[in-house]
């Protein structure tokens, strides 16, 4: 009797194997993926705040760049011993309502979209961003990334700090990254001594600075730097500069 009471409960005790469940596996995954993207976020926020006051000790594109060339020239300096006629220079060049708008310039993007892909519409703000965290090249994650880290680096960093981080980690040359870099390169001078028609060269340089030298620039070249020197006594002379040099 004992026995087949044992038996009995034996039986009973067995569970029956555990039905594969679709919809379970797309629940654990589903939440392992909004893990990995809070993660994610997190980590960009806190890397953004560290570099609100750390100085990026490498960037993609410098990393890319040193592979490929073995070696690259870079020199980081703070933005007070950078010509400030470098700062207007590139602002001019670049983003001229860079101390109005808060990270996208609307202005710029509307124009962009009338003129179709001949023009870009980047601020500073965004170059840095795709520069220091991102990547080059063209995909809509990279431009996600870029559209939500751009207002979050406008709320955290200065004007002047963005200036001054894009002024380093700028590529300004083949295998030259930075205005101390370009300055020793094209006219073997520190970024400091830099005068108004150096600085405008090298901003000149931005848009495709493996391809132009500031050191034996072309009609173009030249003329491009005299608009951008305009440009910057312009933007000092407006108050369009104050943002990043006080």
């Amino acid at each position: 009797m004992a026995k087949a009471a044992r038996k009995k409960t034996s039986r009973k005790s067995k569970s029956k194997p555990a039905r594969f469940s679709p919809r379970a596996l797309y629940l654990r995954l589903r939440r392992w993926a909004l893990r990995a993207a809070l993660g994610g976020l997190a980590f960009l926020l806190a890397m953004i705040l560290l570099y609100s006051v750390v100085n990026p000790p490498l960037t993609h594109t410098i990393w890319t760049e040193k592979r490929r060339l073995g070696h690259v020239e870079r020199e980081w300096v703070p933005i007070e011993d950078i010509a400030p006629a470098l700062a207007r220079s590139v602002v001019a060049a670049e983003d001229a309502r860079f101390c109005e708008h808060w990270g996208f310039d609307v202005n710029a993007i509307r124009n962009a979209l009338e003129a179709g892909a001949n023009r870009g519409a980047s601020t500073i703000t965004q170059q840095v961003v795709k520069n220091v965290f991102l990547w080059q090249g063209r995909s809509w994650v990279r431009k996600a990334l870029e559209t939500f880290m751009t207002p979050v680096v406008e709320a955290t960093w200065s004007k002047r700090r963005i200036v001054e981080v894009y002024l380093n980690v700028a590529e300004m040359g083949n295998g030259v990254f930075g205005a101390d870099a370009a300055a020793q390169h094209y006219f073997g001078i520190g970024a400091d001594a830099l005068s108004s028609q150096q600085a405008a060269l090298i901003a000149a340089l931005l848009p495709n600075p493996k391809e132009r030298s500031a050191a034996q620039p072309g009609n173009f070249m030249r003329k491009r730097a005299r608009q951008i020197m305009d440009g910057a006594a312009t933007i000092e002379r407006d108050g369009r500069s104050a943002c990043f040099e006080h």
